[in-house]
């Protein structure tokens, strides 16, 4: 078993839901309709899709769905096949003021919502993990951003690393993310989208496919 070529890689999809400005959120369709786009496609070689899963536009409110989808990853992890390899969890946020998808490199331990959360939370210059210090704490994804990001540009995608999440749900999200993964052996990467309306659902669609290609592709052997 996995004696041919790398092995798997698992991967596990969050998007939000629509909050405050922005009436639709891509990210929800994307998600909501990846496991049956990917079926009609098909998976890249050696990549599985272990959950797919919308969570509300929420920081701390949010923690619960957030680490129902943490702990699932690590029961694949730790239940799953011997050959199952890398876990990656996938996060993806929507940027209404970009034009072009971003790979975020790092999240900041620093909440600054310039509006509430869905839930009603609005909080300024707070730390998102107090035991990690500083809300100047960076944590930074393993997962090789630059790289990726030249693979999705020679297939022709409008993308660029990027070294900043906001303070907003987003980087709340992958911080508490990439936390997680460091202590559990696994990696995390954040990608924000821009809206429908600067690129098509079609090509947001068919970035997510290139992308899981990519991140099938990698050699997650150290």
């Amino acid at each position: 078993m996995g004696s041919e070529g790398p092995s798997g890689v698992t991967v596990h999809v969050t998007g939000f839901k629509k909050f405050h400005g922005v009436a639709e959120n891509p990210t929800e369709k994307i998600v909501r309709n990846l496991e049956s786009f990917m079926e009609k496609r098909g998976l890249p070689k050696g990549l599985t899709l272990g959950s797919c899963t919308v969570l509300e536009t929420a920081g701390q409110g949010g923690l619960g769905p957030l680490y129902e989808v943490f702990e699932s990853a690590i029961v694949d992890k730790e239940y799953g096949l011997n050959d199952q390899g890398q876990v990656i969890l996938l996060h993806f946020g929507v940027n209404s003021g970009t034009t072009r998808f971003a790979l975020e490199n790092q999240a900041i331990n620093e909440a600054t919502f310039r509006c509430p959360d869905e839930l009603g939370w609005k909080p300024q210059r707070a730390p998102i993990v107090s035991s990690d210090g500083s809300i100047s704490n960076l944590r930074k994804t393993t997962l090789p951003v630059n790289e990726v990001n030249k693979s999705l540009q020679q297939m022709g995608f409008d993308v660029a690393p990027s070294d900043d999440a906001g303070r907003f749900v987003c980087n709340y999200v992958y911080y508490q993310s990439l936390r997680f993964a460091e202590q559990r052996g696994i990696k995390s990467l954040f990608v924000h989208f821009p809206l429908f309306t600067t690129i098509s659902e079609e090509v947001q669609m068919n970035f997510v496919a290139s992308l899981l290609e990519v991140l099938a592709s990698q050699n997650y052997a150290q």
